[in-house]
Parts: structure tokens; sequence; C-alpha cells
């Protein structure tokens, strides 16, 4: 390779690197933990959901009892289904009725403490006369988005940076964390070529080259490109799925303005992302009687090999009232495509009708596609496990990439002002990143013990703990000691997780195996597995001679000058 090429690719891989790295360990790390959202929901509430089957009567028998306390006329409704349509949100609009609507804000001003709470909540819902609610189908409980918010919404919200949509700043073409986590991918997605490309004429040799009891900074920079090269083709992939669902929401609005006069709705319809027909609210009331149930059974005949992806009733209780069934085949009878099912009531007329098996064009197959690659949800929990493996690699290829940074610029020819800033640089991204491990696992003990946990308790006690605990580490000035005591932290913490569980719930994750309450059992053999793994790490590290004070690496390479 020319000399002015490798220099290219260096610096550019260096300073795209060094510019996300702690933004990428934050998406790496809670990602990973992500491929377990379902698995992390039901250990936080003691309730299996594996292998539970859902019939289409408990859909109808919560909409029925929703409809005694909560006047329906005139509403837009939404299941948005998780657990194989065991659990979901589902989202109540405002009513089209306009008489209704006034009414119903009426009613709801004269109940202060619930126009105070909806206004001071979190997330999604409690606009108006709108509800966003979560439900369990398999035991029937309800409640509002925040009360039931958990550690598995947290993180997989986490690892696209959703929480940072909360920060009073505003772009205009998208949410700021969107909009953070958009640019990271795409910064990510030209790490990822240009490191490929820096080290492609060495890329075979040095693939099987790990000298584990070298010097430190031969371990990282083995580990960097070892770990590097093997994770190349899922970090590619994560990489580049990332860009296309995170840019595409940071996109949409402007890319709409442009070329569909600003009709987002149009453009959503091409995209099959939401399906309206002709059927506006007409404002004379359906003087037929509805059971939801009825045309999900009918979805189920025709398509058994599937599951109830979002169910939409629009229109609620007018003579154009129409419903939509959307569902995703099974990963093993179809790996991409979607069907859809749209039945006006009135008449039972068929609006649209989709084969999932069939009927399959191009969007279909590339958004499945794209999603199945990116969330890890074919081939069950043998595809997970190899997806967190990998997670955990990357984010060890940025711890790596960071101290390989650091020691490459700790030399006598570099004027003390910017080896000091190289150094604080260095320090505080580790700390940061580091961290994140034992703040984790403290919050999933901490979830387990108070009681109620709510969207405020997570929010506030993992970001302080993470503030705090980062502070610290800044603060110390010392990267082996950060090193060292976060994995040390977060060993015993991971191993904590399932001994508090059992004690609080009375349920062994060895008990939940033999019931065959895997995803139960799954979240507390994995934070195991975790702790054991950190603290053979920790072990080694604290046995090792290697490792030399490096808490200041001005002082360091001056006191090694002066023996």
């Amino acid at each position: 390779m020319k000399i002015r090429n490798y220099n290219i690719y260096f610096n550019t891989h260096t300073i795209s690197g060094i510019i996300i790295c702690a933004l990428l360990y934050v998406i790496f790390f809670a990602g990973s933990f992500s491929f377990f959202k379902k698995e992390i929901s039901a250990w936080q509430n003691n309730i299996s959901f594996y292998n539970q089957k859902v019939e289409a009567q408990q859909y109808s028998g919560f909409l029925d009892s929703v409809s005694n306390g909560y006047n329906l006329q005139g509403r837009d409704i939404i299941f948005y289904l998780q657990q194989n349509g065991a659990k979901g949100y589902v989202n109540f609009s405002a009513s089209k009725d306009t008489i209704i609507n006034k009414e119903n804000l009426a009613a709801q001003a004269k109940k202060p403490e619930v126009a105070s709470k909806d206004k001071g909540r979190r997330g999604r819902g409690g606009d108006g006369d709108s509800k966003y609610l979560n439900h369990d189908f398999i035991h029937n409980k309800t409640g509002d988005y925040s009360a039931n918010y958990d550690m598995g919404e947290f993180l997989y919200r986490l690892h696209f940076l959703a929480q940072l949509n909360e920060v009073p700043i505003r772009v205009g073409i998208a949410p700021f964390g969107y909009l953070i986590a958009g640019i990271t991918s795409f910064l990510f997605l030209f790490a990822l070529i240009t490191g490929l490309l820096l080290h492609w004429d060495k890329v075979v040799s040095n693939f099987f080259v790990f000298r584990p009891f070298n010097k430190w900074k031969t371990v990282w920079t083995d580990m960097h490109t070892a770990l590097g090269v093997i994770g190349f083709p899922y970090q590619f992939m994560f990489a580049v799925t990332g860009v296309v669902l995170i840019i595409n929401t940071v996109l949409i609005t402007p890319f709409a303005n442009v070329l569909y006069e600003e009709k987002t709705d149009k453009l959503y319809e091409d995209l099959e992302t939401i399906h309206t027909y002709p059927l506006e609210y007409s404002y004379k009331k359906l003087e037929k009687e509805f059971r939801l149930s009825d045309y999900l059974e009918k979805a189920k005949k025709k398509w058994p090999l599937s599951e109830y992806k979002r169910i939409s009733i629009k229109n609620f209780g007018d003579e154009n009232m129409y419903l939509v069934i959307e569902v995703e085949p099974h990963y093993n009878r179809s790996f991409a495509g979607s069907g859809i099912l749209a039945i006006q009531v009135l008449n039972n007329k068929v609006l649209e009708e989709k084969s999932p098996y069939t009927d399959v064009n191009y969007i279909n197959r590339v958004r499945s596609l794209i999603y199945r690659l990116h969330f890890g949800d074919f081939g069950g929990y043998p595809v997970k496990a190899v997806y967190f493996i990998l997670g955990v690699l990357g984010c060890l290829v940025i711890v790596s990439g960071i101290l390989i940074w650091l020691v490459a610029r700790d030399k006598n020819n570099v004027i003390p002002r910017k080896r000091k800033f190289n150094f604080w640089t260095a320090n505080v991204f580790l700390s940061i990143c580091l961290s994140m491990l034992p703040v984790t696992a403290f919050t999933f003990i901490a979830i387990k013990i108070a009681s109620p946990v709510t969207q405020e308790f997570i929010y506030a006690f993992y970001f302080r703990s993470w503030l705090i605990i980062s502070l610290y580490y800044i603060i110390r000035r010392n990267l082996n000691r950060t090193n060292r005591e976060t994995l040390f932290l977060g060993a015993v913490a991971a191993i904590l997780v399932p001994i508090v569980n059992g004690i609080k719930t009375g349920c062994w994750f060895w008990d939940n195996f033999i019931s065959g309450k895997m995803d139960l059992f799954i979240v507390d053999f994995l934070w195991l597995l975790l702790g054991i793994v950190s603290l053979s790490v920790f072990m080694y590290l604290l046995s090792s001679k290697r490792v030399g004070d490096v808490s200041h690496p001005v002082q360091y390479n001056l006191s090694r000058k002066a023996k």
C-alpha cells in the first residue's frame, strides 16, 4: 500500500473512531442487552411469556373492558403487539367526533390529579384525550406507559439514544437523540471501511496473531485488529442496518417536504408503514355488533403460521369503521414479508388483502430483512447469544482502540500540553464507557428491590449513578484502576443479580429452567456468566506483573526516562 493512502486511511479511521467511540460504546453495550428486551421485561415483572399463546377473544375482552369506562366512539385504536402477541402497547387517539371530544376533555379537566399526572409524564401518551397503555393480555393487567416502563424498554431506547430527545435542543429535521445516533452510525460505517482498508494488506496474517503475554500496547493492538476482523461482518451489518433505520427517521421530514409537498402520510403509505383507505369519519353511528375476535380469527385461518404484529381500528363505532390487521410470518416459514388484511366493518368488505408468504414486494423484503438482521429475531436464543457475544466484542474493540490511540500519542516528542489533552480525552471516554457495566448491574438489582418501579425511577437511578461513578473515575485519573475496579464492581453486581432475584421472588434460575420459564432463566444466567467472566478477567489483571501506573502519562514517561 502506498504511504499516502496508508496515512489517509489511518488518520480518517482514527479521527472518526475517536469522535464517536463513547457514544458507539453506549450503543453497542445497550444494544447487546436489547436482544433480550422481551426477556428482561418478563424478568423484571417475574412473569414468563415463554411459549404463551393468546386467543383472539382476549383482545376482544380487553376492548370491551376499556369501552365500559371510556368512550371509544370516533377514536383510532392501534395495538402494538410484543411477546408473540401476549403483551403490547395500545394507543387510543382523541375522538374525531368534535362533540364527544369536547365532552371528554371537559370531564378530564374536572380531574386535576389526572391532568397533572399526564402533563408531567415522560415518553409517550397522555396528551389531551388520547391514551397510551401497556397491557398484559395473558394476565389481563393494564397500566400507563410510564408506570409500566421496564429495563428492557430503557436499554432498547438507549441503544439509539432516544433519551437524548428530552434534551432541550431542537435541530428541526429530527429529535436530537435520533440525529446524534444517525451521525454516529454513519461515522461508524466510515470507520469500519477505512479500518478494513488500513489492515487489508495484512488482514490474513494478522488475523491469527494474538500475543496476550506481551506488553500491553501489543495486547491492545492485537485485540483491536483480531477482534475487529472477526467482528467486521457483524459490525458492518449493524452499521448499515442502523444507518438505514435511524437515518430514515432523521431524513423522513425533509424528504417528505421536498418530494411529497409536506404530505408525510403519502410517503408512509408508499413505504407501506401505514395503511389508509378513503373512509372518513361520517358522524353516523354503526348499527352493528362488532367483535374484534371474529376478524382476528379470520386472518389467522388465512395465515396460520404467522403472528399478529399490529392491529389498527379506524373510526371506531362509525359507519366507516374499518380494521387493518398486520401479521408477520414465522421466520422458519418466511424470512422476509408481512401480511395485511383490511376489512370494512359495516359490510365486511375486504379493502386489501396481502399474503405474507406470496405477495411480498421489494419494500417488504428490504424492510423485513433490515429489521430481522438488526434485531436478531430469528433463530431463537442461539442467534441472540451469538449477537450478544459479538456486541460485547465490539465494546472491547472500542476500548482497545482508545488505549491504542492514547499510547501512540504518549511519546516524548509530543508537547506536554497535547499529551495532557490526549490523556484527559481517553480518561473521560474510558470512565464513561467502563462504568456502564456496574451501573447496569446495580440498576437490575435496584428494580428488584424498589417498589414501585416507574420510568422516573429507572431514569433517576441509572443516570445519576452513571454520572457519579464516571465523575469519580475521571477525577481519579488512573486508567488501570478504572479498568480493574469497574470490572470488579461489575462482576460482583452481576453475580448478585440472580441472587437478589432469587431471594426477592423465591424463584431461582434453576427453578425457572426446570419449569420451562426460559425467558426468566436467560436473564439470570446471562448475568451470572457476565459476572464469572468479569471476575476471571479481573483476577488475571490483578495477578499480571505487566500493569504499570499510568495515572498521568506525562509523569509516567518522565519517571521512566529518569530511571
